[in-house]
């Protein structure tokens, strides 16, 4: 098998080659290894590759190579690093909940990609490993926190890989690199046995894909409470692939021209929306101005807390864990900072944040009882050259560094403290030929009319060509 051919088809492509006995398993894992040898140097996205990870047969992804993040998540045989310096490359003992769905899936893991440390960038750029390269234009972000994923699967060396959400970890990499980044409903995908609702209830896991049949029918298989689950959400009324394949009907949608925070927003990213929201109308929708507005000045104090205080704790365990001290010579600086701005908050302090995200989350689902969904930009510019987002700036406060990052992740964190699920689609490039993602924001649990409308939007623009340029 050619990479060009391995590379043109999609994961449930891939997978229906596999079980018509057109190709063979080994022959596409033989691809993807290689794929890895020739691409990965000049992107550094993956990090680490394992062998004889097991995954089971005759699923509907049954043999299809696989990537997971090093964060959150983890598989036996495979490291965990955190994009830090202060882990070894230990591979874990156990898999998470969800990584065993994606092998009962049928996914096969060769290896792991990059994440900025502790999770906590929109690029990513570490001092561990290195920056991850945009494969669209080398020597520019290919976003964050899932951001190696974001370029492995752009650049073709997998058709899917995981990524996780808690501020815009699965949106941003897929504006980044021209991807399909579904973040679900909060709770709809496990985060057990390690955690419980990660950054308080901000985070959930899922995956980075080129096409909307790989989102929808990947989250059929892995959605549903595990084992002391901290909230059961209802289940689709159908499959979320069939959902996807219907037609989305009439919606009413909501447009913001700019950024929800009030903040500014790079012309690229506006035509982004402008065209989309004119194309949205070509298509039968109606299109509103959008009420929901997000103080910027009260959002980021607030969320500034929520996650400095994830930053302490993620600094102080692995300290106790290794036996050192929090040090540069382990940690990044504004990582450090960031957690020493949490360790020093009250428990009223944070409470006061969570209080906030209540709050905001009651305003938002009043405003959404007037549209279905939300369009905006996903993000406030195009991806930026390397060391723009440098988390290893001494000279950046935590308020500083949480009002930078979320500046340029505008429009996604208010789907990470509503919970509510929100995409982000291939619609737009820029000038310079990088991928300017398209946000959509959807009502609590209604996954199915967002893929219902990526679906259309899918034949409606055959981003897949544009995408294949790449291969």
């Amino acid at each position: 098998m050619r990479f060009e051919e391995y590379a043109s088809h999609d994961a449930l492509g891939l997978a229906a080659l596999i079980a018509s006995g057109d190709v063979s398993a080994e022959e596409v894992e033989a691809c993807a290894r290689q794929a890895i040898l020739d691409k990965n140097p000049a992107l550094n996205a993956v990090l680490a590759t394992v062998e004889n990870q097991p995954y089971d047969k005759g699923q509907p992804f049954s043999g299809v190579p696989f990537l997971i993040k090093e964060l959150v998540m983890h598989a036996a045989g495979a490291p965990s690093r955190a994009g830090s310096r202060a882990l070894p490359e230990v591979p874990a003992d156990s898999d998470t909940n969800l990584m065993q769905r994606f092998r009962a899936a049928g996914l096969h893991l060769l290896g792991t990609t990059q994440t900025p440390e502790a999770g906590y960038n929109a690029t990513t750029e570490t001092v561990a490993f290195g920056p991850v390269h945009n494969p669209w234009k080398t020597g520019h972000s290919a976003g964050g926190s899932s951001g190696g994923s974001g370029a492995a699967v752009a650049a073709g060396i997998v058709p899917l890989a995981h990524a996780n959400d808690g501020g815009g970890s699965i949106r941003v990499p897929a504006s980044c690199n021209g991807l399909v980044g579904l973040k679900p409903t909060r709770d709809r995908t496990p985060s057990g046995p390690d955690m419980s609702d990660p950054l308080f209830a901000h985070a959930i896991e899922f995956v980075l894909t080129r096409s909307v049949r790989d989102s929808a029918a990947l989250l059929d298989l892995v959605a549903g409470p595990d084992r002391g689950a901290p909230h059961i959400i209802a289940p689709p009324a159908q499959p979320f692939a069939d959902l996807a394949a219907k037609d989305p009907g009439k919606l009413t949608i909501a447009y913001e021209p700019g950024s929800m925070l009030g903040t500014p927003v790079h012309k690229e990213n506006a035509a982004a929306a402008a065209n989309t929201a004119s194309l949205l109308t070509e298509l039968g929708h109606r299109v509103i101005e959008s009420p929901v507005k997000v103080d910027f000045d009260e959002f980021a104090q607030h969320i500034n807390v929520i996650w400095c205080a994830f930053n302490a704790s993620f600094v102080e365990q692995t300290c106790a864990a290794m036996g050192f001290a929090p040090d540069s010579d382990h940690f990044e600086a504004v990582t450090l900072t960031t957690a020493e701005f949490g360790a020093a908050c009250n428990a009223t302090t944070l409470l006061a944040a969570l209080d906030y995200v209540n709050r905001l989350t009651r305003e938002t689902a009043v405003a959404f009882e007037k549209f279905d969904l939300l369009m905006s930009s996903t993000l406030g510019s195009p991806p930026p050259a390397h060391g723009v987002l440098n988390q290893n700036d001494a000279e950046m406060s935590a308020m500083d560094w949480t009002r930078q990052t979320f500046r340029y992740a505008t429009n996604t964190p208010l789907a990470n403290s509503t919970g509510q699920p929100a995409i982000s689609l291939p619609l737009h490039w820029s000038e310079e030929g990088l991928p300017v993602g398209v946000q959509f924001m959807g009502n609590m649990g209604q996954e199915g009319q967002l893929l219902s409308l990526a679906s259309q939007l899918e034949r409606s623009q055959n981003w897949h060509a544009k995408q294949q340029v790449l291969f």
